[in-house]
Formats: structure tokens, sequence, C-alpha cells
């Protein structure tokens, strides 16, 4: 029997990548943390705001997340989108976990391939 941490540990470093994907798809239109920790929560992707700030911070620091600032409101908040470049991984990213899902599914099948 697998214990629950172990089963946890995994699942979280499978969540790892898949909640860098569906942030950058969910930012090409322009949000804020906490709409996108809603929004992400809502499409099955539960994420804790002490993991998505972090990650946005270091998204645009690599160039795939670009953020400005909306003062209008009584509380200023940085909204961010995804770059070109983060666009261009993000297609990368989804290539390769398509292709990787083939892989599974051959394996899976009991294709000998």
């Amino acid at each position: 029997m697998v214990s629950d941490d172990v089963l946890r540990t995994h699942l979280q470093e499978l969540r790892r990548g898949t909640v860098v994907m569906a942030s950058l798809v969910a930012l090409r239109q322009p949000g804020y943390g906490y709409a996108l920790l809603q929004r992400l929560s809502g499409h099955g992707f539960p994420v804790d705001a002490n993991t998505l700030y972090p990650l946005l911070r270091r998204l645009e620091e690599q160039g795939l997340l670009t953020s400005e600032w909306n003062t209008e409101e009584s509380r200023p908040r940085k909204f961010y989108r995804t770059s070109d470049a983060g666009e261009q991984v993000l297609r990368r990213l989804l290539d390769d976990l398509a292709t990787v899902q083939h892989s599974l599914a051959t394996m899976i099948e009991g294709d000998p391939q």
C-alpha cells in the first residue's frame, strides 16, 4: 500500500508543470493574482497563494508574462498577461504534453513500440 505522503508528493510534482501551463493559458486575457487563483481553482487547478505569487514573479522575470499596475481602483492591483515569449513557450509545452499523453496511452494499451 502506498502512503498518502508518497502519493501527495507525486501528484504535487505532476501538477507543478501543469499550473504553469494553466496560468499561461488563463493569462492570455489580463488578470490579477486573486482572480487567477479563483479561475485556476474553478478549472481543477487548486493553487495556494503562497505558491502562485512567486510563480507569477518567476514567469515575469523569465519574460513569459508582462505586468502593469492598475491604480484606478481604491487598491492598486498588478495585472498580468502572457507575453509573446510566454505564448511560444506555452505552445511548445502543450505540444510536449500531447506527445507525453500519446506515449503513455500507447504504453498503457500495450503497444510494443
